[in-house]
């Protein structure tokens, strides 16, 4: 199973592990648009990412905010939820069809609690996800458009593929015209033009 094959790139898992974690899952489908995780709601779950990408957004004053994405071998679920019990104030929406295995996010926090591999597994997505909301916090504050859309393509390429124009100049912070300048001067160096 590839979240499995993705779970192991990160930390060892025994065949165990593997065992308990693939018992709590269900395999799930969702079209194009779907919101795994809705703003002011209970989602009750998590989702390791199969095929597919996601993003996550806040509505605020009336606009799409977005925040990340995620793609094959990722996991999405409400932070809000699953550490304060609270209700997500974040909507993370699938940008493509998308193949996932479901787990309950009491499942999830058992696992955690009772299974040092996957508590393992836990706090180094964390610490990922920390150092990229602090990178990309760091250069909103620091770079002009230009680097923050060049360093964002170095670090995302695959999303640069594949989600809108629109859903990337909001996470860089930048408008839609802005980023579209900066791909075209972009392109015209890559061209050699």
């Amino acid at each position: 199973m590839y979240f499995i094959d993705a779970i192991r790139m990160l930390c060892p898992l025994s065949a165990e592990s593997e065992r308990r974690l693939v018992e709590v899952t269900t395999p799930c489908r969702f079209p194009k648009r779907y919101q795994l995780v809705r703003d002011g709601e209970f989602c009750h779950s998590a989702y390791f990412l199969e095929q597919g990408m996601t993003r996550s957004f806040w509505v605020v004053d009336g606009e799409e905010v977005t925040t990340s994405f995620s793609s094959e071998g990722g996991i999405v679920f409400s932070m809000d939820e699953l550490y304060y019990g609270r209700r997500s104030e974040e909507v993370v929406e699938t940008l493509e069809e998308t193949s996932a295995r479901r787990i309950a996010l009491d499942d999830l926090r058992t696992l955690f609690r009772t299974n040092l591999e996957l508590a393992n597994w836990g706090l180094i997505i964390h610490q990922n996800e920390y150092r990229r909301l602090h990178r990309s916090h760091k250069e909103r504050l620091t770079l002009p458009a230009e680097e923050r859309y060049e360093a964002f393509c170095r670090q995302f390429p695959d999303v640069c593929r594949r989600a809108q124009l629109g859903y990337i100049a909001s996470y860089l912070g930048i408008s839609l015209s802005t980023l579209s300048r900066l791909r075209a001067k972009k392109a015209k160096r890559g061209a050699g033009i």
